[in-house]
C-alpha cells in the first residue's frame, strides 16, 4: 500500500545465511499460509483480477532456493499485517580464488518428445507462463485465450493434448471441449479440464463434455506432468 515498507535482512546462523524479506502488505490469511509454496495457489481476488497474482512465483523460489541446499519459509499474521519470507542457504565452504576459471559446466538439456500442447486460459500472463514451464519440459506449445482464438490457431497447430480454462469468457471450457471433438483433425487429442471446482458433479460434467483429465486448481506440477505423459 501507499507509504508500505520492504526491509531486507541478512544473518549469519552457524554454517548458513537467513535472508529474510519483510513487508507490510496485504498479508496471508491462516489457511492459505501452509499453501503458499504450492504450485498455481493464489489468495481471493476479484473477476477482474487486478490484484491477483499467478500462483507460480513462491513456487519458483522454493524450486530455485532447494536446488541450491537451502529452504523458504513464510510467516504472516493474517490478512492486513504484512508478510515475512526466510530463505536459508548454507555458506560457501570455499572463496574462489580470483582469475582461476571454473571447469565449464555439462549443458542441460530438457527432454525431448514430439508432443504439442494448447494452452487456453483468459489469464495471459497465466497461460504464457505455464507454456513456458511447459517447454522446458521438452513440449511444443501454444496459446490462446478464449475459445474462438483457440478454434482458429487449428489452422497452423495440431495439438496431441490441450489444457483448457472452464471459466472462459463467451464460449466456456465445457463448450469449447465439445467443439474440439467434433473436428476429425484434433478429435483424438488428450483433453484436460483445468479448473477452481472439484466436486464430483464438476467431474462428471466434465467427462461428459469430453475431457479425459480433470485438475483442480491449483494444479501440482508432477500431477500435471503425469497426466500429460498419459498415451493419448
Amino acid at each position: 500500500p501507499p507509504r508500505g515498507r520492504v526491509t531486507i535482512t541478512a544473518v549469519r546462523d552457524g554454517s548458513d545465511v537467513i535472508v529474510s524479506i519483510c513487508d507490510t502488505g496485504v498479508g496471508i490469511p491462516p489457511d492459505l499460509l501452509p499453501h503458499v509454496f504450492n504450485l498455481f495457489v493464489q489468495n481471493s481476488q476479484t473477476l477482474e483480477r487486478s490484484r491477483g497474482g499467478l500462483g507460480i512465483g513462491l513456487a519458483i523460489v522454493a524450486s530455485l532456493v532447494q536446488l541450491h541446499g537451502g529452504s523458504v519459509s513464510a510467516q504472516s499474521d493474517g490478512a492486513g499485517t504484512g508478510s515475512t519470507f526466510a530463505v536459508r542457504l548454507p555458506m560457501a565452504t570455499e572463496i574462489p580464488v580470483e582469475n582461476e576459471r571454473a571447469p565449464a559446466l555439462p549443458a542441460v538439456a530438457p527432454a525431448k518428445n514430439d508432443r504439442n500442447v494448447l494452452i487456453v486460459d483468459d489469464n495471459e500472463d497465466a497461460a504464457v507462463l505455464l507454456a513456458e514451464t511447459l517447454q522446458m519440459l521438452g513440449y511444443t506449445t501454444r496459446t490462446a485465450h478464449d475459445g474462438p482464438a483457440a478454434l482458429a490457431m487449428l489452422q497452423t497447430f495440431r495439438p496431441d493434448l490441450a489444457l483448457l480454462d472452464i471459466g472462459l469468457p463467451g464460449m466456456d471450457g465445457y463448450e469449447l471441449a465439445r467443439h474440439l471433438r467434433q473436428i476429425p483433425a484434433v478429435a483424438a487429442a488428450r483433453l484436460v479440464a483445468i479448473t477452481g471446482y472439484g466436486q464430483e458433479s464438476d467431474r462428471q460434467r466434465a467427462h461428459d463434455a469430453g475431457f479425459d483429465a480433470h485438475l483442480v486448481k491449483p494444479v501440482n506440477l508432477e500431477r500435471l506432468r503425469a497426466v500429460l505423459d498419459e498415451p493419448t
